[in-house]
């Protein structure tokens, strides 16, 4: 029993020696939405997929690009070439021999050249597919923040409900220790048996074991604000407001169809749509201007002489093996799938929805169930107590109704939490 009481002061002592956080709700909604690591990755990921987007500016915006080359020919093809893009061609150049055999030649060309997109039509429903994509990922963004928000509604629910388990505890303790001076008073001037008197302190230890777990479960919902809130120091956190009953308990909107979630699926489809267009647009011809000039000299960065040249190509692959046709029906099976993808997601919320609403009235009403059992065991355990002052009452039954009384508080006070997580998840779930 001794080391038992060592072993607990100790326990205090290091519970103690902690620095306490206060913070209130909205104090951890702010930090979360600041600096939860979640959330950062969403926001990459609609970088990401507007940076997707902003590369299809390629089917209307040119693309231009720069060389310089130098060159040293004995080539007789590239030799006559190259004096003729320099323009120092001569009379003399034409003689035979040395056509056939001319003298180490150098050329140096600076060239620009553009290439213009007039119509890609594969690569237009591409862009729309690509956009429909940005659309997706902002709406996904908006419903992470808002997942975000449960989280932190349920983590300052969980730390409100473990700081009232360990004042249950403290309660009881601070019960069970005047059980245990009544008992060991009386045990003393012999009015009770030996077993009576283990039961009472058995009660004590199983009271501070269970105190010590109620601390346990503080740090751990500190720990787990901490990791919403993005810091990595894990204060112990307390919360300026106690639990209680949400009385602004309404529901009006009881439709999954406009939220963030769902709308990001339907762009989602749209998406498998456009790209299933973008790849039958792929069998028609595509039509590109382009251009270059050029400027010619025999020595580094010079420009003696200079051309240009522009013109349209029509091209069109008519037939690429059957990679074309694999690809259009990869495109069509994938949009199908999203399609039915979508609706089981939207069957699914649909029940999950009707779920927590049963849950939420489930809870509502087991609110006043379990206060009436508080007040009962309660006043249970006043009259035991002051019959076992007066040597009328068993040390067994005071006990049990002790526990009795410290497990309605408990079972109180987690049917609040349930109702208050309930009502919050079923906001979240009609969230538009």
């Amino acid at each position: 029993m001794k080391y038992m009481k060592y072993f607990f002061f100790l326990v205090s002592l290091y519970v103690g020696a902690q620095e306490i956080t206060l913070v209130t709700k909205n104090e951890v909604m702010v930090a979360a939405h600041e600096n939860n690591n979640l959330l950062k990755i969403g926001e990459q990921n609609l970088l990401s997929s507007k940076g997707s987007y902003n590369q299809t500016n390629a089917v209307f915006l040119p693309n231009i690009s720069a060389s310089h080359t130098g060159i040293s020919t004995t080539n007789p093809l590239m030799a006559f070439g190259s004096k003729l893009n320099q323009e120092i061609l001569t009379q003399n150049d034409f003689n035979p021999n040395l056509l056939n055999d001319p003298s180490q030649i150098q050329s140096f060309s600076t060239k620009v050249e553009v290439k213009q997109p007039i119509l890609n039509l594969d690569g237009i429903f591409a862009r729309k597919a690509a956009k429909a994509k940005v659309n997706a990922s902002q709406l996904q963004l908006e419903r992470t923040k808002e997942y975000l928000t449960l989280q932190v509604e349920e983590a300052y629910m969980q730390l409100q409900l473990a700081y009232k388990v360990a004042t249950v505890m403290e309660t009881s303790e601070k019960a069970v220790l005047e059980s245990l001076r009544i008992a060991t008073h009386r045990f003393q001037q012999g009015y009770l048996q030996k077993a009576d008197m283990l039961a009472v302190e058995v009660r004590v230890t199983e009271i501070k074991n269970k105190l010590q777990y109620s601390h346990s479960n503080i740090e751990n919902a500190s720990n787990y604000l901490s990791v919403l809130m993005g810091d990595t120091s894990f204060k112990l956190f307390k919360p300026l407001d106690s639990l209680k009953t949400i009385q602004e308990g309404v529901v009006d909107n009881t439709s999954v169809i406009d939220r963030a979630d769902l709308k990001a699926m339907q762009y989602g489809v749209e998406a498998y749509k456009q790209m299933l267009k973008a790849d039958k647009m792929n069998f028609l011809p595509r039509l590109n201007a382009f251009g270059s000039y050029e400027l010619y000299d025999d020595e580094l960065f010079k420009t003696g002489a200079n051309g240009y040249l522009f013109g349209a190509q029509l091209s069109w692959t008519i037939l690429e093996g059957a990679s074309r046709f694999g690809k259009v029906q990869q495109s069509k099976a994938e949009f199908e799938k999203a399609k039915i993808e979508y609706k089981q997601y939207e069957v699914e919320s649909k029940v999950e929805l009707n779920k927590a609403l049963r849950s939420l009235d489930d809870a509502k009403n087991n609110l006043e169930l379990t206060r009436l059992a508080v007040e009962q065991s309660k006043e249970a355990y006043r009259i035991r107590t002051n019959r076992f002052k007066e040597g009328l009452e068993k040390t067994s039954d005071l006990l049990l109704a002790e526990a009795q009384y410290s497990q309605k508080h408990l079972e109180y006070y987690t049917t609040m939490y349930q109702y208050n997580y309930a009502l919050a998840y079923v906001k979240y779930l009609t969230k538009n």
